[in-house]
Protein backbone atom coordinates (compact mmCIF):
# COMPACT_ATOMS: atom_id res chain seq x y z
CA UNK A 1 0.00 0.00 0.00
CA UNK A 2 1.52 3.89 -1.18
CA UNK A 3 0.40 4.87 2.52
CA UNK A 4 3.29 3.05 4.15
CA UNK A 5 5.86 5.43 1.79
CA UNK A 6 4.26 8.97 2.46
CA UNK A 7 3.32 10.93 5.02
CA UNK A 8 -0.39 10.88 6.22
CA UNK A 9 -2.12 14.15 6.09
CA UNK A 10 -4.89 14.08 8.51
CA UNK A 11 -8.03 15.73 8.83
CA UNK A 12 -10.14 15.67 12.06
CA UNK A 13 -12.44 13.26 10.18
CA UNK A 14 -10.17 11.04 8.64
CA UNK A 15 -8.08 10.89 11.95
CA UNK A 16 -10.86 9.33 13.61
CA UNK A 17 -11.94 7.18 11.38
CA UNK A 18 -7.78 6.10 10.85
CA UNK A 19 -8.01 5.52 14.99
CA UNK A 20 -11.31 3.67 15.00
CA UNK A 21 -10.57 1.59 11.77
CA UNK A 22 -6.72 2.70 10.76
CA UNK A 23 -5.63 -0.86 11.89
CA UNK A 24 -4.87 -2.49 8.34
CA UNK A 25 -2.13 1.10 7.92
CA UNK A 26 -0.43 -0.59 11.53
CA UNK A 27 1.89 -3.43 11.58
CA UNK A 28 -0.22 -6.05 12.75
CA UNK A 29 1.78 -5.96 16.18
CA UNK A 30 0.60 -2.90 16.87
CA UNK A 31 -2.83 -3.53 16.13
CA UNK A 32 -3.64 -5.04 19.92
CA UNK A 33 -2.75 -1.79 21.07
CA UNK A 34 -5.46 0.21 18.90
CA UNK A 35 -7.96 -2.19 19.96
CA UNK A 36 -7.50 -1.42 23.67
CA UNK A 37 -7.34 2.22 22.71
CA UNK A 38 -10.62 1.63 21.07
CA UNK A 39 -12.02 0.38 23.97
CA UNK A 40 -10.64 2.36 26.56
CA UNK A 41 -12.74 5.48 24.53
CA UNK A 42 -15.70 3.39 23.96
CA UNK A 43 -15.96 2.40 28.08
CA UNK A 44 -15.39 6.11 28.65
CA UNK A 45 -11.71 6.10 30.38
CA UNK A 46 -10.56 7.88 27.52
CA UNK A 47 -11.67 10.83 25.49
CA UNK A 48 -12.54 9.87 21.84
CA UNK A 49 -9.98 11.80 19.53
CA UNK A 50 -12.71 13.18 17.08
CA UNK A 51 -13.49 15.56 20.58
CA UNK A 52 -9.95 16.73 20.67
CA UNK A 53 -9.92 17.55 16.72
CA UNK A 54 -13.03 19.43 17.36
CA UNK A 55 -12.16 21.64 20.00
CA UNK A 56 -8.47 22.07 18.30
CA UNK A 57 -10.82 23.38 14.87
CA UNK A 58 -13.14 25.24 16.64
CA UNK A 59 -9.95 27.48 18.64
CA UNK A 60 -7.29 27.37 16.11
CA UNK A 61 -6.57 27.67 12.29
CA UNK A 62 -4.66 24.90 10.71
CA UNK A 63 -4.20 21.74 9.34
CA UNK A 64 -3.52 18.01 11.03
CA UNK A 65 -0.25 16.74 10.14
CA UNK A 66 -0.54 13.53 13.02
CA UNK A 67 -1.64 12.24 16.02
CA UNK A 68 -0.02 10.57 18.38
CA UNK A 69 -0.73 8.73 21.56
CA UNK A 70 1.51 8.80 24.34
CA UNK A 71 2.00 7.39 27.89
CA UNK A 72 4.34 9.82 30.23
CA UNK A 73 4.24 8.40 33.25
CA UNK A 74 1.85 6.41 33.13
CA UNK A 75 -0.91 8.84 31.67
CA UNK A 76 -2.54 8.83 28.43
CA UNK A 77 -1.73 11.77 25.94
CA UNK A 78 -2.58 13.12 22.69
CA UNK A 79 -0.14 14.75 20.70
CA UNK A 80 -1.39 16.12 17.58
CA UNK A 81 0.78 18.33 15.54
CA UNK A 82 -0.53 20.90 12.98
CA UNK A 83 0.86 23.07 10.70
CA UNK A 84 -0.37 26.55 10.85
CA UNK A 85 -1.65 29.02 7.62
CA UNK A 86 2.25 30.68 7.84
CA UNK A 87 4.01 27.47 7.63
CA UNK A 88 4.04 27.28 11.40
CA UNK A 89 4.67 23.48 13.44
CA UNK A 90 2.74 23.60 16.53
CA UNK A 91 2.30 20.37 18.86
CA UNK A 92 -0.78 20.49 20.85
CA UNK A 93 -1.07 18.44 23.89
CA UNK A 94 -3.93 16.81 25.82
CA UNK A 95 -4.91 15.28 28.52
CA UNK A 96 -6.63 11.42 27.48
CA UNK A 97 -8.75 11.20 30.12
CA UNK A 98 -10.27 14.30 30.09
CA UNK A 99 -9.47 15.93 26.67
CA UNK A 100 -8.05 18.70 28.74
CA UNK A 101 -5.13 21.02 26.70
CA UNK A 102 -2.11 20.69 28.53
CA UNK A 103 0.71 22.08 26.79
CA UNK A 104 1.15 23.60 23.46
CA UNK A 105 4.91 23.99 21.56
CA UNK A 106 5.92 26.38 18.56
CA UNK A 107 6.26 29.36 17.13
CA UNK A 108 3.77 31.78 16.37
CA UNK A 109 1.08 30.00 17.75
CA UNK A 110 -0.90 33.25 18.28
CA UNK A 111 -1.05 33.80 14.64
CA UNK A 112 -3.14 30.36 14.58
CA UNK A 113 -5.93 31.32 16.90
CA UNK A 114 -9.00 31.46 15.81
CA UNK A 115 -11.17 34.96 16.18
Amino acid sequence: MFLNHMPILFKPALALGLVVLGIGLIAPSQASDWRGLHDEVQSGRLVALSSVLDWLEAHYLGEVLEVEVEHDDGKPRYEVEMIGPQGQLVEFEFDATNGELIGIEGVNIDAMQRP
